[in-house]
């Protein structure tokens, strides 16, 4: 019914399509008014309606059609390239924050320009995010003299620029370029910051994400962490690992009478479709012997247990050359779907140990969570976020449900005319890799270019060996070679090359043909293996037949592969057994390729629930991110009202003293504990104190006699520095101490998201326990941060502008004398004359006292001033 349905009225994408045609036919209209003009008359049009915009007098959406004309109108002179009617309507499709689903080879980078002027016309600056640095500075070098054609300044970020000043620039630029990665790690560094004026990104308003379903799919399973190191030591991996490989694996039986228990043998269980390990009662006993402890799962042994899963998981789930890649005595994450490389990544949990520990590798130290967020939860930030891709109705639901992004399929300019073939299936893997190498070898003397996708590096490399005994000449590339990847991807299409690509690899860099290669039959894609996700292999098809050209593509397949092997359903090896068919023969069938469909949409499925219940964890830390960061803007803010702050503080610590005291509301003043109080005021302030002088004849009168008391101590001591050294020097340390406790709070957080699981086995939801237990430890952090500040302020001790003075001069002298046993050094003229000159010089010179870095960021840097000496 809802095939006739769609076939009669056409299908919700096919009318949101035709509206944007109807727009993209009024835009084209004004194509013959802005020909007509110079470069200066077009400039001056354009300028005209950014003006409009800024002054709020028209919006975007009603300046849309004029913007977008002249754009394509600038294009054409500029870029020599003109946008098609379908990438007006992909551009108007992202403006609107969707994402535009258009194939390979449209031109989505051109397509991005559209929305990505009209945006910036606001002046709010817009981003454009990228799967790898070699994409984000080459579409920002191809578009950059169109931008600036219409007086917009480009950025670009890439992971080689470490200056904060330059990076600050890019993000001040009117259109800035970047990886993900980048974008978000920069987030969390600005919120680790003491000044302001160190922050390297503004506002987020609006981001158009490119291979959107690689970031905001693929990746967001992955969280950017910031780690430092940690104070909780653990040094047992090693022997955990050694443990591990003395336990015996095993098999999980499930009985056919659901009336009898599964069981298993040996010492543990390896379960390949959730990725987990699973102890028996024997492996228990047999663990406890070797570690030498009466109970592996008690409290003081929780560590020693941890550990051991991980090791268990990082010698029977994690593959070398799969999973990860021993470099340069590292390892080194590849990431599952792009194989590429993810450098400066770790697995946590301390997983990454285990590994180390595994290949024999130098294990670094364990590290704590600084600062982390999701990339769910980073571009969710945004006022307004977009994507593209060629491959995205397949996770409609998560863009839906996650990110509230719709999808629409944009038709493609040309009609595609690549040839899908079905997948060809084989009994073993060998069977398999020795047809696509006479395959390819075939393609090869006729000269027709192929492109082979394989599934790991392990597999790429396998098949480059049998490729080099058949003497075939071919390139490999994988998360080896990623360096390369964007010059090995663009030669794909020469005539007779083999390239073998793992993954991805290289996406977003068109394969373009000669008319040679396309008379020989355009190029020919060879899968290896079917992904578990079907997009991986759509984007794998999609290098083929991009703008109308020929092409082909085949997915060779066996019953070992991996997602046969573990999803796959016993129907598949039935049919072959019924077939009886002889070695080295392959069967073709559609029900077996709905079958294997079937199988990743299952994987697809799990996969999707992983990334939702991660985010739902995020989400609750990311709610107390929110209000960490918002407070510790406003601490930044010069204009913020400390002082306000501070009284808040001082009443909540004493309402806090007098509740540990027992003293409440309406008891006999009699009866109150000023013992108590005067014991508190000496060990946490510092502060002596007498009965007298606290006195007071109802709880009222105690409260705001304390409350005066300890504010008018704390601001004559205070009264040695001038007021804006006063509310520096406040700031500084609240932020430090807000830092410190927030730190610690992550790490509680997710040692408390480690264990949370077990509640399940109490008929707990552990999300449930997990928010209310995490709701309780941040009522309490917030509560010790601002009794925190109170104590450390009371006992902070500053010295009087003269005592300042002489201690000063005591150590330039001690300066001095250090400095002419230095030969080369500075003479102590040079020094004061640095000293007296400190409050001329500009922020970003270089620091005069030699170190080689920026003033602001050595001797100018934030912090109480000279003059005066805070210590505890």
């Amino acid at each position: 019914m809802i095939n006739i349905f769609s076939s009669i009225f056409g299908t919700s994408n096919d009318r949101e399509v035709k509206k944007y045609k109807k727009r993209a036919s009024l835009i084209t209209e004004l194509e013959e008014k802005y020909e007509k003009m110079s470069d200066e008359e077009l400039q001056n049009s354009f300028n005209i309606l950014k003006e409009e915009v800024q002054a709020e007098k028209k919006t975007l959406n009603e300046v849309l059609n004029d913007s977008f004309a002249i754009t394509r109108e600038a294009s054409k002179r500029v870029l020599n390239m003109r946008h098609y009617d379908v990438q007006l309507i992909g551009g108007m499709v992202l403006n609107d924050g969707r994402i535009a689903e258009m194939k390979t080879g449209e031109g989505k980078t051109l397509v991005a320009s559209l929305p990505v002027v009209l945006n910036a016309m606001t002046g709010k600056g817009v981003h454009v995010v990228t799967v790898n640095d070699y994409l984000a500075s080459r579409d920002a070098q191809e578009l950059e003299p169109l931008y600036n054609f219409l007086g917009f300044q480009v950025g670009s970020l890439t992971g080689d620029l470490k200056d904060d000043d330059l990076r600050k620039e890019q993000y001040n630029a009117d259109i800035t370029y970047g990886t993900n990665n980048e974008f978000g790690f920069d987030y969390l560094r600005d919120n680790m910051h003491y000044d302001l004026e160190e922050k390297v990104q503004r506002e987020h308003f609006f981001v158009i994400v490119d291979e959107v379903d690689s970031i905001l799919i693929d990746e967001a399973r992955t969280p950017l962490i910031i780690s430092g190191p940690t104070n909780h030591k653990n040094t047992d991996y090693v022997r955990a690992n050694n443990i591990a490989l003395q336990l015996e694996k095993g098999e999980l039986f499930e009985p056919k009478d659901p009336s009898e228990k599964a069981y298993a043998t040996g010492d543990f269980t390896v379960d390949e479709k959730n990725r987990s390990v699973l102890l028996t009662e024997q492996g228990i006993e047999k663990a406890e012997k070797l570690f030498d402890v009466d109970n592996l799962y008690s409290l003081e042994n929780a560590m020693l247990s941890h550990n051991l899963d991980q090791a268990l998981k990082s010698n029977y789930i994690f593959e070398k050359d799969v999973d990860y890649v021993v470099k340069d005595n590292e390892v080194i994450i590849v990431d599952e779907f792009t194989g590429r490389l993810s450098e400066g990544r770790r697995f946590s949990e301390g997983l990454h140990q285990a590994l180390e520990a595994k290949e024999g590798v130098a294990i670094q130290e364990e590290s704590q969570t600084l600062a982390d967020i999701t990339f769910q939860n980073y571009f969710r930030m945004y006022d307004k976020l977009a994507g593209m891709t060629g491959t995205a109705q397949t996770e409609a639901t998560e863009f839906a449900e996650i990110y509230n992004l719709d999808v629409v399929s944009i038709p493609t300019n040309v009609p595609i005319q690549r040839i899908d073939k079905n997948d060809l299936i084989f009994k073993s893997e060998i069977e398999k890799f020795d047809a696509v190498s006479k395959k390819i070898k075939e393609y090869n003397e006729k000269g027709q270019p192929v492109l082979v996708g394989t599934a790991s590096i392990e597999k790429s490399e396998h098949l480059s060996k049998l490729l080099t005994k058949l003497k075939i000449p071919h390139t490999v590339l994988n998360a080896k070679q990623h360096e390369k990847e964007g010059k090995i991807i663009a030669d794909a299409g020469q005539k007779g090359a083999v390239t073998i690509a793992t993954n991805m690899a290289g996406r977003g860099v068109d394969i373009k043909l000669t008319k040679e290669t396309l008379d020989l039959g355009g190029l020919a894609i060879v899968g290896t293996e079917r992904h578990e996700s079907r997009r991986i292999d759509n984007q794998l098809r999609g290098r083929a037949g991009r703008q109308g050209d020929v092409g082909e593509s085949q997915f060779y397949l066996s019953l070992e592969d991996n997602l046969l092997r573990i999803f796959g359903s016993d129907k598949i090896k039935g049919i072959m057994e019924r077939i009886g068919i002889e070695e080295g023969e392959h069967i073709e069938s559609r029900m077996v390729t709905r079958a294997v469909e079937n199988a990743q949409k299952k994987v697809e499925t799990m996969h999707f629930e992983s990334r939702k219940h991660l985010l739902e964890y995020d989400d609750v830390a990311n709610e107390q991110r929110k209000v960490i960061y918002a407070f510790r803007n406003d601490l930044l803010n010069p204009d913020y009202d400390i002082n306000s702050k501070l009284d808040e503080n001082r009443l909540e610590y004493i309402q806090n003293l007098l509740a540990n005291a027992e003293i409440i509301d309406g008891m006999p003043a009699e009866d109150f504990n000023y013992e108590f109080i005067i014991t508190k005021f000496k060990e946490e302030l510092n502060l002596i104190v007498e009965k007298e002088d606290i006195e007071a004849q109802n709880y009222a009168e105690l409260e705001e006699k304390l409350v005066s008391l300890i504010k008018s101590v704390y601001e004559e001591k205070m009264s040695v520095a001038a007021p804006e050294q006063k509310s520096e020097i406040e700031r500084i340390l609240y932020l430090q101490i807000l830092d410190n406790a927030w730190r610690e709070h992550l790490y509680s957080m997710d040692t408390l998201k480690t264990g949370i699981g077990l509640r399940g086995y109490n008929q707990k939801d552990p999300l449930v326990e997990y928010k209310k237990e995490s709701y309780n430890m941040f009522i309490e952090l917030i509560s010790n941060i601002k009794n925190e500040i109170i104590k450390i302020l009371f006992t902070v001790q500053l010295q009087s502008q003269e005592d300042a003075r002489k201690e000063q001069e005591a150590l330039e002298k001690m300066k001095a004398a250090m400095e002419e046993a230095n030969e080369g050094a500075m003479t102590n003229l040079e020094t004061e004359q640095i000293l007296s000159t400190e409050k001329k010089i500009a922020r970003n010179a270089p620091c005069p006292c030699g170190s080689g870095k920026k003033y602001k960021q050595c001797c100018g840097k934030s912090g109480p001033k000279r003059g005066l000496v805070v210590g505890n």
